[in-house]
């Protein structure tokens, strides 16, 4: 359940920049997992290409950085970098 909130909200932040720049479609998407965020990259990005399925981000390409710093500030946090949408 906890993965599901997660997508949700990453999904409406990305949706919400693809209607700001009055995009169709996402290409790619960086997220940063903080190291204290409790997610694997293999198992965000599963979630992620279920989450996607039917919207603007369908079949954008997913890049995933792993944090190793406990120390950092958003060590829990799950941060969008970057969104990239068709020109």
């Amino acid at each position: 359940m906890h993965e599901f909130s997660l997508m949700a909200d990453l999904l409406r932040k990305i949706e919400q920049l693809a209607k700001d720049a009055n995009a169709d479609k996402v290409i790619g998407v960086k997220v940063k997992l903080g190291a204290l965020s409790h997610i694997t990259p293999d198992h965000f990005h599963e979630h992620f290409e279920e989450a996607i399925v039917g919207t603007v981000a369908e079949g954008a390409k997913l890049v995933v950085e792993q944090s190793d710093d406990q120390d950092d500030p958003n060590a829990q946090d799950i941060l969008l970098e970057s969104v990239d949408i068709a020109a």
